[in-house]
C-alpha cells in the first residue's frame, strides 16, 4: 500500500485551494455615469399689445380708418403663435417644446405668454410661427390651446384657423367682414414663420434671478395693408384655405408683430 508523507499531503491541499480560488468569479464592477452640473434656467414673459396702427385695439365700440379711408370696427381678433425659438449670438437656438398658444383679443389672460426652463444665456433674436404647423394639423384630436372646441378649427381635412378677424364696415356689401385664415397644404399653405428683430441691438438676458419681458405690438392694420391692399367693398370675406387666405397671410407676415422693447426685470 502506497503511503503519503505529511509534506505531500500539505502540498496537495495547497494546490486544491489555489484551484478553488482561481475558479471563483470576480465581482462585476458596473461603470458609473458622470452626472455633471445641472443646466441653469430662467423664464421669459412675452407681452402682446393688440393695436390698430398706433391706437390700442378696443373691441366692438371703437371705429378705425384704413390708409385707404375705409372705416371699420373689430369684434373678434384671435390668432395662434407656435414653435417659439430663441437665438443666441453664435447662432445656436433654444426651441421651446410644445409651444402652442391661442391669443384672443377679448381675453387679457392670453396676452402674456410665460416661457419657462430657458437655458441661461444672452439671446439676440426670436422666431415663431403664426398658425399651427402641418404636423399638428393632422395629429387627431388635440388638447389645451389646440382643442377644436376653442372655435379655431375647420375640419380634419382643412385643419386649424390660424388667424380670425371679424367686424363691421359700412363699406362692406353686407356691412360686415370676416377673415378666417388657414390652410397647410400646398399650393395654399398659409403657415408663416417670422423673426421680429430686437431694436438697437438689444439682447435678451436670461438669468436665474430675474425674468425679462419682451413687449411686442400686434397691429391689426397689417392684415389689411402690405402686398395686398384690402378694400372692404371688394374683399370682405375669406372663410377657408385658398388664394384669399394666402393674400392675408402674406400681409400679416410682413410686420404685424414688432418687438417694441425688452424689459430686463
Amino acid at each position: 500500500m502506497k503511503r503519503f508523507s505529511v509534506s505531500t499531503f500539505a502540498c496537495t491541499l495547497a494546490i486544491a485551494a489555489l484551484s478553488f480560488t482561481g475558479c471563483k468569479k470576480d465581482k462585476e464592477v458596473l461603470p458609473t455615469t458622470p452626472t455633471g452640473p445641472t443646466t441653469q434656467t430662467g423664464t421669459l414673459d412675452i407681452e402682446l399689445d393688440q393695436r390698430v396702427g398706433n391706437t390700442p385695439l378696443v373691441l366692438a365700440t371703437q371705429t378705425y380708418t384704413t390708409p385707404t379711408g375705409d372705416q371699420f370696427r373689430v369684434t373678434k381678433f384671435n390668432y395662434y403663435l407656435s414653435n417659439i425659438k430663441l437665438t443666441r449670438a453664435d447662432g445656436s437656438e433654444y426651441v421651446q417644446p410644445e409651444s402652442y398658444y391661442l391669443v384672443e383679443a377679448e381675453d387679457n389672460a392670453t396676452h402674456r405668454l410665460a416661457i419657462k426652463d430657458i437655458p441661461v444665456g444672452d439671446y439676440t433674436g426670436i422666431t415663431f410661427t403664426i398658425g399651427v404647423d402641418s404636423a399638428r394639423n393632422v395629429s387627431g384630436a388635440q388638447k389645451g390651446a389646440l382643442d377644436p372646441n376653442e372655435g379655431m378649427f375647420w375640419s380634419w381635412n382643412f385643419g386649424y384657423i390660424f388667424t380670425k378677424l371679424e367686424g363691421f364696415s359700412p363699406q362692406a356689401p353686407t356691412g360686415a367682414f370676416t377673415y378666417h385664415i388657414g390652410g397647410f397644404k400646398k399650393p395654399y399653405d398659409a403657415v408663416r414663420t417670422v423673426s421680429p428683430a430686437f431694436r438697437n441691438g438689444a439682447k435678451l438676458l436670461i438669468r436665474t434671478d430675474h425674468a425679462p419681458e419682451i413687449h411686442m405690438t400686434v397691429d391689426v392694420l397689417k392684415m389689411l395693408t402690405g402686398a395686398t391692399t384690402v378694400r372692404f367693398a371688394t374683399f370682405a370675406t375669406s372663410h377657408s384655405a385658398g388664394p384669399n387666405a394666402m393674400l392675408l397671410a402674406n400681409n400679416y407676415a410682413q410686420g404685424m408683430f414688432v418687438v417694441d422693447h425688452i424689459h430686463a426685470n
